[in-house]
């Protein structure tokens, strides 16, 4: 299945979420993990999409989310920086989405210079986290 640039960002505008999850982790300099993540989820009816996905973009897998919902995941920082960025970069959202999108890529440029190893860059993320997603609307 051949996906139009186009409809790759109508559907992730309707269906896709750019997440920064932050995780205790006692082994890394702060004590925390900075976890970025791409991820478009559909039933396991649809579960062609994704596939279709994954081969649009070159990296990804495809897995069981939740029940009978299947996800895209895009975890690894070089395939966020190298394929997902650049292609959202060239093809604009269209929804609020967009700013959730360029909050995700920045966290993803600030971790590229190593700022989230440091106390005010892992701040500065963790603030920029908060207000993505559900929290841009609190």
């Amino acid at each position: 299945m051949q996906l139009d640039a186009q409809w790759i960002v109508g559907f992730v505008d309707g269906e896709g979420c750019f997440h920064v999850g932050i995780a205790r982790h006692p082994e890394m300099t702060l004590g925390f993990q900075v976890l970025p993540e791409f991820t478009v989820v559909q039933h396991k009816r649809d579960v062609q999409v994704l596939h279709a996905l994954k081969a649009s973009f070159g990296c990804g897998v495809v897995r069981v989310n939740n029940g009978d919902r299947m996800a895209y995941r895009v975890r690894g920082n070089e395939h966020l920086l190298q394929r997902i960025v650049p292609f959202f970069m060239a093809h604009s959202l269209k929804t609020s989405k967009k700013i959730d999108f360029l909050k995700f890529r920045d966290v993803l440029l600030m971790m590229e210079d190593r700022l989230h190893l440091t106390v005010d860059g892992f701040e500065r993320i963790r603030a920029i986290a908060d207000q993505m997603n559900r929290g841009r609307s609190r």
